[in-house]
């Protein structure tokens, strides 16, 4: 089995975090998403798996060092998704590709996903759910038709997980910026079937803000969303690296998710991420936020 992880985008809505770390290899209590996401694919069975980058590619191109089956793609300007994908063709299988965007965490189970595309025969199927906030996309009888809102269809959003048969890729033009739902949209407009997956039943968010950030570890710490076994055994609700430096004085409440950080004397924590290699200053009070670089 062979899979993409789209992972070469700014990040711009997290900004100034995005600019410390590119955004899939934010942490989740105290890991990067990038490589918790690549380990729970190789345990379904994906033996063949491309990742892109872009912004701030070093580290992520130091991160997945000497990874079996894992391929880079260093990509000098940005692509988009689907310029990403077309310069990945040739690095692709004669197979199904699932497609995956960096920077979701999700429940979704794509080993259906895999079998009811196969199972369909389409040339792409995307994994959609109800999600008011992004609902965009029109569907009806179990396909796509309009990646825009149609009064007369079902409107769902696009969770960002796409099946697809690597040859759909090939009219896209090489080594030029594009959008892959721009390409769907010719494939539609050209009588190509586009099916749907439907996962309203699994969790999902895509990071995409602070807000949305803090919200996911606020709800794997207080069990609100189901935590993958690959992130292992969390102390909740205040998830705390073993090579944390804490002082003799520390408030915690609520929840809490620290990395090897230096947290001085007097400090009170309350709904706070704080990653690796931070120093908090004595005396902080820091309230729903992340601290992604050190306050001194």
């Amino acid at each position: 089995m062979q899979a993409m992880i789209l992972a070469a985008g700014i990040g711009s809505r997290l900004q100034p975090h995005s600019l410390i770390r590119p955004k899939p290899l934010f942490p989740i209590l105290n890991k990067p998403l990038l490589l918790l996401t690549i380990e729970r694919l190789k345990k379904i069975g994906f033996d063949h798996i491309v990742v892109n980058c872009h912004h701030l590619k070093e580290q992520i191109v130091d991160a997945l060092s000497g990874l079996d089956g894992v391929i880079i793609q260093e990509e000098e300007s940005i692509l988009g998704t689907g310029g990403g994908l077309r310069t990945a063709l040739e690095s692709f299988r004669d197979e199904p590709l699932l497609v995956s965007n960096g920077d979701i965490y999700h429940t979704v189970d794509i080993e259906k996903f895999y079998e009811y595309h196969k199972e369909n025969k389409t040339g792409v199927t995307l994994a959609m759910h109800d999600f008011p906030r992004f609902n965009t996309v029109a569907v009806k009888e179990g396909k796509i038709r309009s990646f825009d809102k149609k009064r007369d269809f079902t409107q769902l959003a696009f969770t960002g997980l796409h099946m697809i048969d690597p040859s759909v890729l090939w009219s896209i033009e090489e080594n030029t910026f594009s959008c892959i739902v721009d390409h769907y949209r010719t494939l539609l407009a050209g009588k190509e079937e586009i099916g749907c997956f439907r996962v309203d039943d699994c969790f999902w968010t895509d990071m995409g803000t602070p807000g949305d950030y803090l919200a996911l570890h606020q709800g794997l710490l207080t069990d609100k969303i189901p935590c993958w076994q690959e992130i292992g055994d969390v102390r909740k609700p205040y998830c705390i690296d073993k090579r944390a430096k804490l002082p003799g004085h520390l408030e915690l409440n609520d929840w809490t998710c620290i990395g090897d950080a230096h947290i001085e004397n007097g400090s009170h924590l309350e709904r706070v991420v704080i990653w690796d290699d931070v120093v908090v200053a004595g005396g902080s009070r820091l309230v729903d936020t992340i601290v992604s670089s050190t306050l001194n």
